[in-house]
This record gives C-alpha cells, sequence and structure tokens, in this order.
C-alpha cells in the first residue's frame, strides 16, 4: 500500500549515481545534468548496473538507446544475478525482455514491461532479493552503442516474507523451429514459484496461410504426455480470436503484426491468473496453422504435410488445421525458490541476429537528445 509507512529506503542507480548511494544524485557539472548517461558503450563490452545489498526490491528499470538498430535491440543483452548466484537468473536481449520481438520497437503498454513510443524501455515487474543483487548489460552486437541512458529504481531494507520468490526471465529462439515439433517457451525450471508471462515472437515462413493456431500447454510437476493447462490457440492465449490486430492491454495484446513481413509479437502476462507449480514447469506452443489444404501441401510437400479437420469443419473441407515450421523465439518470466538450475546454452549472435533485416521505415526516430 502506498499509505503503509515502510521502514525500507528509496534509491536509484544511474549512470551518475552508481552505487545509489543516498544524496550521492545529480553533482555532475555542478549539479546541471553533467553525467545522465553512459557514452560509448563499446561492442563486446559488459557494465554493471547495479550492486545492492540486501534486503530490497528492484521496482522499476528504465533504460533506453539511440533508436531504429535492430542488431541493438537484439543484441545488448539483459542479466540479473541473486543472493551470490554466479549464473544468471534473467538473461534476454533487451528488446525481447520489454515487450518487442525481432529487434523491432514499436509502442508496447503493459502493467509488467513498456517500450514508450518504442524508446523507453520500463519494467515495472518487483524483484525481491534477501542478500543481494547484481544487473549487468552486454553489448553483443556488431557495434558500437553511442549513449546508453538508465535508471534503476530499488528500495532497501525491505521486510520479505518467507514465500517471497526470485524473479527469471529467460529467451529463446528456433529458427526455424523444426517441423512436427513443439516451441519450448520454458524448460529445466526446477522448483517452487509461479509463472508470470510471455513474450511470444513469431517470424512466419509461409504468409498464405495463417500460423496462430497451435495451443500453449503448461505441463506442471512432472506432467507426462499431456499437460495440466492447455489453451486453445496462440492469438487466444493473449486474448484475441479469429485472427489477430495490433492492440495492447494491461496483461495482453500484440504490439507488432505485420503480416507483409510476416513478423508478429504477442504477449501475455498472468498476473490475475497466476500458474503456480511445487517442483518443476515446462511450456510450450504447438506449430499450427489454418489454411487452404491443397495449398499448404504442395508448400510441405507429400513427406512433411500433415494436416487436420478444423473446428466446425468437415475432413472433407478445403480448409484445415496443419503442422507448419515457423522462426518462434520468446521470453518467459516467473518467480521461484533459489538456488536454480543453471540456464542451458544461450543462443550466440549469428544465431540471435538471423534473418532480422529491418523494413523500409526501421523504428521511431531520434527526436531529442
Amino acid at each position: 500500500m502506498l499509505y503503509d509507512l515502510k521502514q525500507a529506503k528509496s534509491r536509484a542507480f544511474t549512470a551518475e549515481n552508481k552505487t545509489g548511494a543516498a544524496g550521492s544524485g545529480g553533482q555532475s557539472n555542478r549539479g546541471r545534468k553533467g553525467s545522465p548517461c553512459l557514452e560509448g558503450f563499446r561492442k563486446g563490452e559488459t557494465v554493471e548496473l547495479l550492486r545492492c545489498d540486501g534486503p530490497g526490491v528492484i521496482r522499476h528499470i528504465w533504460m533506453t538507446i539511440p533508436p531504429g538498430n535492430v542488431d541493438h535491440m537484439r543484441n545488448v543483452i539483459l542479466r540479473m544475478y541473486w543472493d551470490d548466484q554466479t549464473h544468471p537468473s534473467v538473461e534476454a536481449p533487451i528488446g525481447d525482455f520489454f515487450g518487442i520481438a525481432h529487434g523491432r520497437q514499436k509502442t508496447m503498454l503493459s502493467d509488467c514491461v513498456t517500450m514508450q513510443a518504442g524508446k523507453g524501455l520500463n519494467c515495472w515487474i518487483p524483484m525481491p532479493f534477501r542478500k543481494n543483487a547484481v544487473v549487468t548489460v552486454e553489448n553483443d552486437s556488431d557495434s558500437d552503442v553511442r549513449l546508453l541512458f538508465y535508471q534503476i529504481d530499488a528500495t532497501i531494507g525491505d521486510e520479505l516474507d518467507v514465500s517471497a520468490g526470485y524473479f527469471h526471465a529467460r529467451f529463446r529462439r528456433s529458427n526455424p523451429c523444426p517441423m512436427h515439433e513443439d516451441f519450448v517457451i520454458a524448460d529445466g525450471i526446477e522448483g517452487k514459484g509461479v509463472y508470470l508471462g510471455t513474450t511470444l515472437g513469431v517470424r512466419s515462413l509461409e504468409n498464405d496461410s495463417w500460423w496462430g493456431e497451435g495451443e500453449v500447454k503448461f505441463y506442471i510437476d512432472g506432467d507426462g504426455e499431456y499437460p495440466t493447462i492447455c489453451g486453445t490457440g496462440a492469438e487466444d492465449y493473449m486474448g484475441s480470436a479469429w485472427g489477430l490486430e495490433e492492440v495492447l492491454t494491461p496483461y495482453q495484446g500484440a504490439p507488432l503484426v505485420d503480416g507483409k513481413l510476416g513478423l508478429y509479437s504477442i504477449y501475455r502476462f498472468h498476473v490475475r491468473d497466476p500458474i503456480y507449480f511445487e517442483r518443476s514447469l515446462k511450456v510450450t506452443v504447438q506449430q499450427m496453422g489454418y489454411g487452404n489444404k491443397e495449398q499448404a501441401r504442395r508448400h510441405y510437400g507429400d513427406g512433411q504435410f500433415v494436416h487436420y479437420r478444423a473446428a466446425g469443419s468437415t475432413d472433407e473441407a478445403e480448409d484445415c488445421y496443419f503442422e507448419r515450421s515457423d522462426d518462434y523465439c520468446a521470453v518467459a518470466y516467473w518467480y521461484q525458490t533459489l538456488p536454480t538450475v543453471p540456464f542451458g546454452r544461450f543462443p550466440d549472435r549469428s544465431e540471435r541476429s538471423a534473418d532480422l533485416k529491418p523494413s523500409d521505415a526501421e523504428g521511431p526516430k531520434r527526436t531529442d537528445r
């Protein structure tokens, strides 16, 4: 509650006040905006944005870099570490982490992450820690980032409940995801926790039919062949229906729908319908399309083409559901207990960047700075 007079102390970590020390902000140039950012964030460089002893909670993260660079949005990597763990609990490109896939920049507004006007990157997800927290950013792109602005707002001295979990986020990409295989959004999660949400990107490799019929599945606490929770389709998972249009709501939406380029970015946050697990969790989405049966057969060939009767139709109908192969990527967000199992191999730069060619009107333009 905002009116609850807690004993916690508020701090801000910036390029000027790197330690978040009390009474130490805005000193450069005699207090006249002398050091608002990091200048010359070189390729190959890793910068520590926050190192803080706990207990505490990261309350808000804001970042921005010069806009319009797909390589930077996909290959500047955010990482977070909790309570002396040497492997990260968060590892994701900044563009995907803040809600837009494929290195693109568009307006993204949710209660968890935002990309205001495609340029102001914000995260409002609370991140508690007991002993310490470390946040880093790595420039793994092909070029220097001229300017890096950031502010991380935290409270220190919070009284954390024993049930408070640690925030995690992980990026994956499969380009293309093999035919007849479900794309794995999250896997290898062991411990007790709650799943917070998904940012899902799809690059459709066959634009004459609809890609988004795949069911999102949650395998909870050792589920076998079949999951405990199974949805009805990818666009249904983010609250839409009968296709997809650009839409933004507090917990679900589609900030990027580009049928010409076949680029889609959707999100779903389970703030009001959390998904709890006691021991383990795996999240997947089917590669399932809808369209003309013979056209799909010609595209995939008889050896790969597998189809199913569409809802409300017959086996003899011209349109059907069918297996597809597309380029999928995702960031999964969740809370869980520590210690955690280290993430698997992080996709390298070439894997993260392949086939992400900018459009003719790429990204928002710089208007100030």
